[in-house]
């Protein structure tokens, strides 16, 4: 297996991934929405994306959006998008793209990664192998625009 730092001359690869993962969350799939949605992203230098090649096969991507902490003046990741291709999972893919985003992450000397999952997602276990700490000290809230 290969990791490799996505750029926009890989988006053939990316693209019936990311839309693979829209539809898991219950998503449409639109295969040209999510091609123009990472060429923005790619084009405005918003994301890194790293992707898992099985022998030249997409297996799997990860992708990692930047922010920043006004408490501690440093900037951090969010770890958007993980996904794994159903033929690929138990095969450590979704685990190498884990730590590939860790490595990224010191290389940049940023503080960490976030990331938010849904309460029943059995994935918790691997990022609780892999060092990632459950908040208990926050709660997340989320307002959401009824007009958008």
């Amino acid at each position: 297996m290969t990791i490799k730092k996505a750029t926009l001359s890989d988006l053939e690869h990316i693209v019936p991934l990311f839309d693979a993962y829209r539809v898991f969350y219950g998503q449409t799939s639109d295969l040209n929405a999510a091609q123009n949605f990472l060429k923005e992203r790619f084009s405005q230098n918003e994301t890194v994306i790293f992707i898992a090649l099985e022998n030249g096969e997409p297996a799997g991507f990860t992708q990692l959006y930047k922010t920043f902490s006004s408490v501690s003046l440093q900037p951090s990741y969010i770890l958007n998008d993980l996904y794994v291709s159903p033929k690929f999972r138990k095969k450590g893919v979704g685990e190498a793209l884990l730590n590939q985003a860790k490595l990224h992450c010191q290389e940049m000397d940023f503080k960490g990664l976030a990331l938010e999952t849904a309460l029943d997602n059995p994935a918790q276990k691997l990022y609780e192998r892999l060092d990632w700490k459950k908040d208990t000290d926050y709660i997340h809230y989320f307002w959401k625009n009824s007009k958008a």
